[in-house]
């Protein structure tokens, strides 16, 4: 049986040189930079070319060898901002490289403002340069001055160095987690709007519940804002995601109990601000979520690897669980003037704090007999002050990280060392230090 080897049709091969060249020129970094060098060039050629040295007085562009030091320090400064704005986005490719995956470079190196930034400074070099050409200096101190270029120059150096503040930020911005994050899934949603245009059927939602219009992690709630709505509209709010908590787009975002019209449920939604990450706005288990990475950060390495560091962020868990453990905490529940409850809220409580605050830290660094140490003095200092019915979480934690210690500990004696209170990890216990003197000695 023969076979018949089919030629692709002639069109095939522009359409797939097309894809080829566009994606290159889209993922290239060089691209936009070339184009604003082009144009800077150009920019220098119209300007000395319209002005004969008489369309802008010497008075605004200084005289020709005033003019000619301008355009040099200009390019001058905007070579080093290049060369400068080229290492921050080198560093920032390190950092992605090391901190999250090889294969994010190429969404930096796509990133449209950094190339912008590039070419804006190398384009202004570009015209400070050719400009130049154009200063005539004659013997006694005259000559012609291309006042327009020399303009020109000196607005696009104020661009750059509004530019410079501004890329600063961004590029410090863009190597936060969600902002990477987001960048990858918002270029996913692209393809997959191109890819699949049809939605499906739509989305059949109870219509008690109010969905989310965007994606994104809750900022902050607006209580006072909602139990106001509530009252006004005679129901009651449900909110079912608490501060810190992603919510996908088209989820439940609220659920209302009465009646309440498509107005009243879009302001409702409005109240509730989602943005790309967590923030510490009203979200207190945040803070000690970062400081409780930092601990297990330091211990990723194992459990001997950097427990100083582990040790002080305990240091300030300890600090702010010791502010809240006497401290009222809300409900989540809020009611109107006349006493009507109109709000319901997730809200962290107290067991949630201790368990947030010590179970990773304790289940990483129990072999860690400075950790362990030091965990064990924090938990044994907020027993001391703690009300009746704050004690249970903290005995369980004092427990567990009892077993664990246990467990962990090549003899009885590291055993026990590892479970001795100490406010230093290993350095304050009272069996280490100078005991006090008493007054009478």
């Amino acid at each position: 049986m023969s076979h018949v080897t089919r030629r692709p049709p002639d069109c095939v091969a522009p359409t797939v040189r097309r894809f080829r060249w566009g994606h290159y020129l889209k993922t290239s970094l060089w691209v936009v930079p070339l184009g604003c060098v082009v144009v800077g060039a150009a920019t220098s050629v119209l300007t000395t070319s319209v002005d004969d040295g008489t369309l802008v007085p010497q008075s605004i562009s200084g005289d020709p060898n005033a003019a000619l030091q301008i355009l040099y320090l200009i390019a001058f400064s905007m070579l080093t901002l290049t060369g400068l704005v080229l290492s921050l986005l080198v560093v920032a490719v390190q950092l992605a490289m090391g901190t999250f995956s090889p294969r994010i470079v190429r969404q930096i190196l796509q990133d449209r403002p950094s190339q912008a930034a590039i070419g804006l400074f190398a384009g202004t070099f570009t015209h400070a340069m050719l400009a130049m050409r154009a200063v005539d200096i004659e013997p006694d101190g005259g000559g012609k001055v291309p006042g327009l270029a020399v303009v020109v120059a000196i607005v696009l150096v104020l661009a750059c160095i509004g530019t410079l503040v501004w890329y600063l930020n961004h590029i410090t911005q863009s190597l936060r987690t969600a902002a990477l994050v987001g960048w990858v899934t918002r270029d996913t949603l692209t393809t997959l709007d191109r890819m699949y245009p049809d939605h499906g059927p739509a989305q059949e939602l109870d219509p008690a519940l109010v969905p989310a219009p965007r994606s994104g992690v809750v900022f902050t709630i607006g209580h006072d804002r909602l139990v106001a709505l509530a009252e006004r509209a005679d129901c009651c709010f449900e909110v079912l995601s608490t501060v810190g908590d992603f919510v996908p787009v088209g989820a439940a975002l609220v659920r209302v109990h009465g009646e309440a019209g498509p107005q009243v449920r879009d302001e409702a939604a409005r109240t509730i601000v989602l943005g790309p990450e967590r923030t510490l706005n009203q979200d207190v288990a945040y803070g000690i979520r970062l400081l409780v990475d930092i601990a297990e950060r330091s211990l990723t390495g194992g459990p001997f690897s950097d427990p100083t560091t582990s040790v002080q962020a305990i240091d300030r868990i300890h600090d702010i669980l010791r502010h809240m453990v006497r401290r009222p905490m809300h409900d989540g529940r809020f009611h109107d003037r006349s006493g009507t409850l109109r709000l319901t809220v997730p809200t962290m409580q107290w067991n949630g704090f201790v368990q947030l605050a010590f179970d990773e830290i304790r289940q990483v660094g129990a072999g860690s007999p400075q950790v362990s140490r030091r965990l064990t003095a924090a938990l044994q200092d907020l027993l001391s002050i703690a009300p009746e019915e704050r004690r249970p979480p903290l005995e369980r934690q004092l427990a567990s990280l009892g077993e664990l210690v246990s467990y962990a500990a090549n003899t009885d004696a590291d055993r026990d060392d590892g479970m001795v209170p100490d406010p230093a990890g290993i350095g304050s216990a009272a069996v280490l230090v100078t005991p006090p003197s008493s007054a009478s000695e």
